[in-house]
């Protein structure tokens, strides 16, 4: 009989596409049996990179050269071992106890099925903070034929899952994604898709035309302007809304440039710098009710579980209600624990997959060949 694995703490870092900066969550680890890891967040963390680093990855992603991406690479593993050291030093811990750290890093580019590129030299982070680091978690998926998105829905089926009911999981970052698991213990096949722009448009178009701002607080902006349904729906025209999962997307597609034709359009029709933030948000909306389409019926979700940065702007958390009539909606952090923390905490949990042997994608959200442990170590 094979001995279950001892409790154990460790990292998770995540640093996604709203490059806002580095969340880091301490976990305590421990698997009761193959079937139940429980996962304890301890303490969290966040590091803002600040408008100098987010200039720099911003650079490095709409035109870096070799010289700009090698020494970003260098310096996103500095800048994700500040973020590790400084939430230990928070929670009490120190390094000889941790026995991992899962670095997500920086993606840079991210193309479906074809490569998924993240920044954040693990050894440097080795280096510094004297712990093994677990990385590079996309690429073993995109190898194996899959789009290396998304890999939470791993640790949303064995942490989120209802006991007597499916249930989505909506993360509202940069990019909106959206997990439905069965019931717990059913390990009837999930159904996870990138359901396109998060908060990514919303923020572009606050940035362009409110240099001062760098989100919609709140939600003010929307709430003041009006929605230009002409140009909502020549959004809504890409051909990514109308494909069929798995999929997943990026800055890519709904990057800078998706927002300068949205605010060129507005301006075209007569709108006005909050009727671009407002028809903004309601593609984002409209497309993750959208998404309901996709689920099957034996996936029909009792609860949708919303979190993110995105999940904190009322007019967008309004909004997604009532375009995804049915299920109840809910925060996740009146269910679980900050929602801030959550994709950290699903690498940490992906880590551990990877530390002790076990595949951590879901092929049916990814489209990969079979499971596959995914990531590399790198020693301490």
């Amino acid at each position: 009989m094979k001995k279950t694995p001892e409790p154990l703490l460790a990292v998770g870092l995540m640093s996604g596409t709203s490059l806002d900066g580095v969340t880091g969550a301490l976990v305590r680890i421990e698997e009761r049996s193959a079937d139940d890891v429980q996962v304890s967040l301890l303490s969290h963390y966040t590091e803002p990179y600040g408008e100098e680093r987010e200039q720099r990855i911003r650079g490095a992603i709409e035109n870096g050269r070799a010289q700009d991406l090698a020494l970003l690479h260098a310096d996103l593993g500095e800048w994700l071992a500040e973020c590790a050291g400084n939430l230990l030093d928070h929670a009490g811990v120190i390094p000889e106890d941790v026995a991992f750290i899962a670095s997500h890093g920086q993606t840079i580019w991210h193309l479906p099925r074809r490569s998924s590129f993240q920044l954040g030299n693990p050894a440097v982070i080795a280096e510094r903070v004297g712990t093994a680091v677990v990385s590079d978690f996309r690429s073993r998926d995109v190898a194996a034929g899959g789009e290396g998105a998304p890999l939470v829905p791993r640790a949303d089926r064995m942490l989120y899952s209802a006991e007597d009911a499916p249930r989505a999981l909506l993360n509202i970052g940069g990019i909106a994604n959206v997990t439905v698991v069965p019931p717990r213990g059913d390990q009837a096949p999930l159904l996870a898709f990138d359901t396109g722009p998060g908060v990514m448009v919303i923020d572009a178009c606050v940035q362009k035309l409110f240099p001062d701002m760098r989100y919609d607080d709140g939600g003010h902006i929307a709430r003041s302007g009006r929605i230009l349904d002409d140009v909502a729906d020549e959004c809504l025209a890409h051909p990514y809304f109308a494909e069929h999962p798995p999929k997943s997307t990026g800055r890519e597609l709904f990057g800078s440039a998706f927002a300068d034709s949205l605010i060129a359009r507005c301006f075209e029709l007569g709108g006005k710098t909050a009727d671009a933030v407002a028809t903004a948000t309601h593609v984002t909306v409209t497309a993750i009710g959208r998404a309901a389409k996709f689920i099957p019926a034996n996936l029909t979700p009792r609860d949708v579980v919303r979190s993110g940065g995105g999940a904190r702007n009322p007019v967008l958390a309004a909004g997604i209600e009532s375009a995804w009539k049915g299920p109840v909606h809910k925060r996740f952090d009146d269910l679980f624990f900050d929602g801030d923390a959550k994709e950290a905490v699903a690498f940490a949990l992906l880590g551990y997959l990877t530390w002790t042997g076990r595949p951590g994608n879901e092929p049916c959200a990814t489209g990969a060949a079979g499971p596959r442990i995914l990531g590399s170590i790198t020693p301490a």
